[in-house]
């Protein structure tokens, strides 16, 4: 994708104007944690808070099974690239039964136990208030967890300035953070279909498969684990090189290997939330207290 999307003065404009915005919104939440997962949007938005606070600011990164290790060593080495205060702590979702069952909520239970820690970690060391990254794209998708940020009463910067995905990247670009073009990275839980218990098992294979298929030289994948199926989602661009028969043999040579007794290759290709589609309407619903 181009990091020169917007042209003309117009466009300019309004970027810049949300850039300001969002700088605004940073001042006015004093001392601040912030939600820390390594993709572009909380990535920009603790390198913001850094550039913009200093030392006022401290990022967190949850660490837990559902977090893939290569995700994790990506986040801490941009923190120390960038030279962003980072706390790693870690988060027990998996030992809540609610996560574990896999319903439509489950990233409610998950951004709860986060939100949960980030705030007695927010009392103990002083700080005012706590940040995460949605924007305003994220609007558009049954997203549960943003039910718990709200509920926590947790700072969306991000969305106040009016920021786009597409947004982000462009002014991630203009600061020349490699972040920028980084492929949209869900937890490993996203992958397993509604109503399979989440395992650190089924999580362990999803990692295993999103890998190899990286070695194989894909850059934007999704391992959707349907039990004794995994259906494999490969960006549409990359898809021709899926298309034959040697790569069918080695996508059935590694997914057998992980315990999948069929492999499938969604030929709709990867698109973020495909495991919402299945979902009844009475089941977009989020707990509440």
């Amino acid at each position: 994708m181009s990091a020169t999307h917007l042209t003309g003065p117009a466009g300019e404009e309004d970027l810049a104007r949300k850039a300001y915005a969002l700088r605004e919104r940073l001042h006015s939440l004093g001392r601040l944690l912030v939600a820390y997962s390594g993709g572009v949007d909380s990535a920009f938005l603790a390198w913001s808070a850094h550039r913009e606070l200093g030392g006022n600011m401290l990022a967190i990164l949850a660490d837990s099974p559902s977090l893939a290790r290569w995700h994790m060593r990506e986040a801490v080495a941009f923190a120390e690239e960038q030279g962003i205060p980072l706390s790693v702590i870690h988060t027990n979702e998996i030992e809540r039964p609610e996560y574990v069952r896999n319903e439509a909520a489950r990233c409610y239970h998950c951004k709860d136990e986060l939100f949960t820690l980030m705030e007695a970690h927010r009392v103990r060391c002083g700080f005012d208030a706590i940040a995460y990254g949605v924007n305003v794209d994220d609007l558009g998708d049954y997203r549960p967890g943003q039910e718990a940020a709200r509920l926590h009463r947790v700072a969306a910067p991000l969305l106040d300035a009016g920021l786009t995905k597409n947004d982000i990247r462009q002014l991630a670009a203009q600061a020349d953070l490699r972040v920028w073009d980084k492929p949209a990275s869900a937890c490993l839980s996203s992958r397993i279909e509604y109503g399979r218990p989440v395992t650190r098992e089924s999580l362990l294979a999803v990692e295993q498969g999103e890998d190899a298929l990286r070695q194989l030289g894909f850059r934007q994948v999704r391992v959707r684990h349907h039990g004794e199926i995994v259906r494999i989602e490969i960006a549409r661009e990359e898809l021709p090189k899926a298309l034959t028969l040697e790569m069918a043999a080695e996508f059935t040579r590694i997914f057998k290997t992980l315990g999948f007794s069929y492999v499938t290759l969604d030929l709709q290709g990867y698109r973020s939330g495909s495991m919402n589609v299945v979902l009844p309407v009475h089941a977009l619903k989020t707990p509440s207290r």
